[in-house]
């Protein structure tokens, strides 16, 4: 690995850091009511500084997954790929007025981007996949990626819905809660992430069966990725569903999306770390 690449993600690794640092901090440990408006010019400066980290994260993602022919998709690059385009995408929304509340998910968001931007160091992809010059595979991972990005922030968002659910019955003086949304509008807003995620989890699928031919080279073949992918896609269908005719909500709403993303992840992450890891295969 030559000088620049390594500085590349020293680079993008402490930017992250920054980046969560300063939104932590001022999270936690809020500016006096005077520089209220100080605060919100910084974070808008900041918004677009998180935009640094990103784009040298895209430059290591290139640098390690194209290496000579095919496309090396280990462990390490699938993690980080899907860690730096859910942060892409939250870093987009935050242009969105209705969105810039939540950004109190900004600080871990640019953590985990942090350690994952590391990962293809520490877990090196050990062979190309192949295929990958097909343009049906190529439209299959993007889905399947994109699909991933926005389960995983609905995920995070159910997470923060939680806190602020146990902040309601148990209030606290405290800055973290201030310019969130309220809990109906925050629900209302997992909900739509959740079903574009669904959407594209839906096209994943279909296009794994469909076209496994084209996209992997080999008929369709019963693996626990295919039925950990079934299962969560049958998670957030069975939560789709309910809300539509029982009105689910609340703390069973947020269950069954941390149980589907769950299960998401056992379902490809699950199955890498195993094969590459465990089993060195």
């Amino acid at each position: 690995m030559s000088i620049i690449s390594i500085l590349t993600y020293l680079a993008a690794f402490m930017l992250y850091i920054l980046v969560g640092w300063y939104f932590w901090r001022n999270t936690w440990n809020p500016l006096p009511a005077d520089m209220n408006g100080h605060e919100f010019t910084t974070d808008n400066r900041i918004h677009y500084v998180m935009l640094v980290p990103l784009v040298l994260h895209a430059i290591t993602l290139y640098q390690s997954m194209f290496i000579g022919e095919g496309l090396s998709f280990g462990l390490g690059n699938a993690i980080s790929s899907i860690v730096w385009l859910t942060a892409f995408i939250y870093w987009f929304s935050g242009f969105f007025n209705r969105l810039q509340g939540l950004q109190t998910l900004v600080a871990p968001i640019a953590a985990a981007a942090a350690i994952a931007i590391l990962l293809p160091l520490i877990f090196p992809s050990l062979r190309t996949l192949e295929n990958t010059e097909l343009p049906a595979f190529k439209a299959h991972l993007l889905i399947a990626m994109m699909a991933y990005s926005l389960l995983a922030i609905a995920a995070l968002h159910a997470l923060l819905m939680t806190v602020v659910e146990r902040h309601l019955h148990h209030p606290v003086a405290h800055s973290v809660f201030t310019n969130l949304p309220p809990l109906l509008v925050m629900e209302k807003l997992l909900f739509r992430i959740i079903w574009a995620g669904f959407v594209l989890l839906t096209l994943t699928l279909v296009s794994g069966i469909v076209f496994s031919k084209e996209v992997f080279g080999q008929p369709l073949t019963f693996s626990h990725k295919t039925l950990f992918g079934f299962i969560s896609w049958s998670v957030f269908a069975a939560l789709l569903m309910g809300r539509q005719l029982y009105g689910w909500r609340g703390r069973i709403a947020i269950r069954w999306t941390l149980t589907g993303f769950g299960t998401l992840l056992l379902a490809y992450i699950g199955s890498k770390f195993v094969l590459e890891i465990i089993l060195n295969r």
